[in-house]
């Protein structure tokens, strides 16, 4: 069995680590706004390449709103999006992925009728890969995330903890230097959280890639993020590392102080 601890899985262009560091998704001044509703508001973020970056909030905080925008599912209102200085606001899904941009989605949405392994081929052959390089690329990330014995398996059968996974699996089949989780503990016991966490805290370095979570569970964030952005109401309230943003007073008051939905 591979050992998440040594395997990596960089693509051969990988640039060196001081490089790859230095690489930057940033969402400026962003303003989503439907209708009037304001759900987006002025919020300024940053993802470098190889961090891991905690996106938390109460619910209706504007956390997948802002996802969407990142990753070219939802257009802002006004506010920019640039990877790397180069303005991607007004790019598609599609050619965001090709730039690097992967993501997972709170409803898996996984191709019932194909296998595991068809599955995350699919996602490679989607950034480009060939059929046989994208076999390859499935065969190497299932192995490196211990899925190997259910590549064969039709997703429709799969453990909802296991389906979960898939859909990580299929992020990384896209070469992703940005990868976008979407409440990836959501359902999960204890013992997958803690296969989360492991899985998700080793990324950066197995594939030089910056890793956003967005998570309720405060354990798996508490764990595996090197930096917290919380917002609510659209809002950023507080940035910084885990235990900067335990104390913070205004996160406090925004879980604990009102009563949300």
């Amino acid at each position: 069995m591979m050992n998440l601890a040594d395997t990596e899985l960089r693509s051969d262009d990988a640039p060196g680590d001081e490089a790859t560091r230095a690489e930057i998704l940033q969402a400026d001044d962003v303003v989503v706004s439907f209708e009037g509703l304001v759900a987006i508001n002025h919020l300024s973020l940053s993802l470098p390449r190889c961090e891991i970056l905690g996106l938390i909030g109460p619910n209706g905080a504007g956390k997948t709103t802002l996802v969407n925008v990142l990753t070219g599912f939802q257009r802002p209102t006004s506010g920019r999006i640039r990877i790397n200085g180069e303005d991607v606001t007004r790019w598609q899904p599609h050619m965001l992925a090709r730039k690097g941009v992967a993501r997972t989605f709170q409803n898996g949405r996984l191709f019932r009728d194909y296998t595991v392994r068809e599955n995350v081929e699919v996602s490679a052959i989607g950034v480009g890969l060939s059929r046989r390089d994208a076999h390859t690329r499935a065969t190497e990330i299932l192995g490196w995330m211990e899925l190997e014995n259910e590549a064969g398996v039709l997703s429709d059968t799969l453990p909802y903890g296991v389906e979960r996974r898939v859909g990580i699996a299929r992020a990384l089949a896209a070469h992703p230097r940005w990868i976008f989780l979407d409440e990836p503990a959501a359902g999960l016991n204890d013992q997958e959280c803690e296969v989360l966490m492991k899985t998700v805290s080793r990324m950066p370095k197995a594939f030089g890639c910056g890793v956003l979570i967005i998570e309720h569970n405060m354990r798996v964030i508490m764990n595996v993020c090197e930096r917290i952005h919380v917002i609510d109401f659209g809002k950023t309230i507080a940035e910084g590392t885990p235990e900067q943003v335990r104390e913070n007073h205004n996160v406090i008051q925004a879980y604990l102080g009102k009563h949300r939905g």
